[in-house]
């Protein structure tokens, strides 16, 4: 199965030639890419749901953390490992 993980966008940039708006995306303390293409309105700051390395949609903050935690739950965080250091700690 493929997810959408939230994140938060950390940095944007142009790159390949000034092209492509790529952003350093933060998912719970692990920093990956990802192609604004799909969100030229994204700024640093916001939470974006990533899929396959494309910013699809932008969350708020208590969504993404309630994403995140519901996918720590049920096991499914894929290529994110050592997370548990950095999930919110506020069990609702």
């Amino acid at each position: 199965m493929c997810l959408a993980i939230p994140g938060k966008i950390n940095s944007i940039e142009l790159q390949y030639d000034g092209k492509v708006r790529m952003a350093k995306v933060n998912f719970g303390g692990i920093v990956k890419e990802a192609s604004l293409e799909m969100l030229p309105e994204a700024e640093i700051g916001d939470y974006v749901l990533v899929h396959v390395g494309v910013a699809i949609s932008k969350v708020d903050e208590e969504e993404a953390h309630k994403t995140f935690k519901y996918l720590k739950e049920i096991g499914d965080l894929g290529d994110l490992v050592d997370v548990d250091d950095y999930l919110p700690q506020n069990d609702d």
